[in-house]
């Protein structure tokens, strides 16, 4: 029998794979580079929901998932994840980022990773990190490049893996359990938070593209002021 398994899909996942599945794609997320097309808080949050029985019986599981264990799991698999990335941009430095784009792969996204560790620091960017999508993958092998210390690094991974995950499973089970038939919800409510999630991104692009604007018009003006100089003195 074949499984027919949406890997974007976190109540798929969660259907097929259950805890094992949900922690593995968390590892995957934050130490692997493909992990950058997985789902990462949709998924947290979804199977934070599908803690509480009532829900988890509303998509056919058998019993709901474990919260401590994900509370216990989630962090270790984040922290675990984004140490081996660390690893990785340590050892293999930019090669590790010198690749053609492709549909699971674009420059832009490591450039969008250095353009926060640039502007927050080391240590808060490995933090905020974990709450932005693609960023969270390439942080990790960039600080390694970067020569970010590894004693730093896994401090504020830590931090930044504990309220990550067990921030979102919790929000998933406390509405879980005070929202009643909530799986038919939680669709729109991943669709709210992936959302959410890319706001700090599409803030980032629109930012982004203010500033070369405004770096293009004082180069243009600075151009012609020269060659006004150059005409006068002429």
């Amino acid at each position: 029998m074949e499984l027919a398994v949406n890997f974007l899909d976190p109540q798929s996942l969660i259907v097929t794979f259950g805890v094992i599945g949900i922690l593995a794609i968390i590892f995957a997320e934050t130490g692997l580079l493909f992990g950058c097309i997985l789902p990462g808080d949709s998924l947290l949050f979804a199977a934070g929901v599908f803690t509480v029985g009532s829900a988890a019986s509303g998509i056919g599981l058998d019993q709901p998932l474990s919260l401590p264990v994900l509370l216990v799991g989630g962090p270790l698999c984040a922290i675990a994840g984004a140490q081996l990335g660390h690893w990785l941009g340590a050892k293999y430095g930019r090669r590790l980022f010198d690749r053609p784009d492709s549909k699971i792969f674009r420059q832009e996204w490591v450039e969008k990773a250095e353009h926060y560790f640039d502007k927050f620091g080391p240590a808060k960017a490995v933090v905020l990190a974990r709450f932005i999508p693609i960023v969270r993958t390439f942080l990790n092998p960039l600080a390694g490049m970067l020569g970010m210390d590894a004693r730093k690094f896994f401090l504020w991974n830590v931090i930044g893996a504990v309220l990550w995950t067990d921030g979102l499973f919790l929000a998933g089970h406390f509405l879980g359990s005070k929202i009643p038939n909530i799986e038919t919800y939680i669709m729109p409510g991943i669709v709210v938070i992936v959302l959410l999630s890319i706001i700090p991104i599409v803030r980032e692009v629109m930012k982004g593209r203010r500033e070369a604007r405004l770096n293009a018009d004082k180069n243009a003006a600075e151009q012609s002021r020269a060659s006004l100089s150059g005409d006068s003195s002429r």
